[in-house]
């Protein structure tokens, strides 16, 4: 059950925390990886690491460096994910970052810079991975987006702006190719335990763990299995959907 082999994936922000743990999920199903980010030294040890661990009868994973705050390389993206692994079966918004600041604050190039990133680049990105899809007539595209989409968040505006969009711009792409095969959901985080939040000082994450019921921060896991789950032939029924995966700390109808 849950098998990805044979298919192949592109995963943006591919070697950061919740992004690796993504791919290993992808990869342990027997999918082929087209891992991408803007940091090519790091993306072509976590391809190596890939490798090593995940090297499937399909072939060897491979990294593409993209900066998704550069338009003409973003259009570029799936085109070279194609050309590459020989097609596109799953897509996986993951890349992102923050520029927080209050409102009243906030610099323009903060709020573009988000935008552009978080928002506009996952629209280019689904718009040109349609057209393969659709020729095959199977294709999944899962967006992460954030319980602040949901929720919003003070010093997050533009962030929770940027998130709150992906879900309309999900729901609004499932439609359209939804006859075709294609599903589009998204996975919406809470508190996930990596790299930046380990170095926190203890009194930020027991207050950060008594807003969540479970009692704790999830794991890059958690988020690689909903993808995965989401990502296989057996979730072809659900679409434009957010599967919220925040240990209950904001409960989603």
């Amino acid at each position: 059950m849950f098998s990805l082999r044979g298919m192949n994936a592109l995963v943006t922000g591919a070697s950061g925390g919740i992004g690796s743990s993504i791919c290993r999920a992808l990869a342990a199903q027997g999918a082929r990886l087209a891992i991408s980010g803007s940091n090519a030294s790091k993306l072509r040890a976590f391809r190596d690491e890939l490798n090593d661990q995940f090297n499937h009868d399909a072939g060897a994973h491979v990294e593409i460096t993209c900066n998704l705050g550069d338009t003409t390389q973003v259009e570029e993206l799936i085109p070279a994910t194609v050309d590459t692994l020989g097609g596109i079966d799953i897509l996986v918004n993951n890349a992102g970052i923050t520029r927080d600041n209050l409102a009243m604050r906030m610099k323009d190039e903060e709020w573009d810079d988000v935008i552009r990133i978080n928002l506009e680049a996952a629209f280019r990105l689904m718009r040109a991975s349609a057209r393969p899809m659709m020729k095959n007539r199977f294709g999944r595209i899962i967006t992460i987006t954030s319980v602040v989409g949901a929720t919003g968040n003070p010093g997050q505006m533009n962030y929770a702006a940027a998130k709150a969009g992906l879900v309309g711009m999900t729901k609004s792409f499932a439609q359209e190719v939804a006859s075709r095969g294609i599903t589009a959901n998204c996975v919406a985080p809470g508190f996930i335990r990596t790299a930046m939040t380990d170095v926190l000082p203890d009194a930020q994450k027991d207050a950060l763990n008594a807003r969540i019921p479970m009692g704790r921060m999830g794991e890059g896991e958690d988020i690689g299995a909903a993808v995965a789950y989401l990502a296989s032939k057996e979730a072809g029924y659900v679409t434009g959907q957010t599967l919220h995966v925040n240990g209950g700390m904001a409960m989603m109808s």
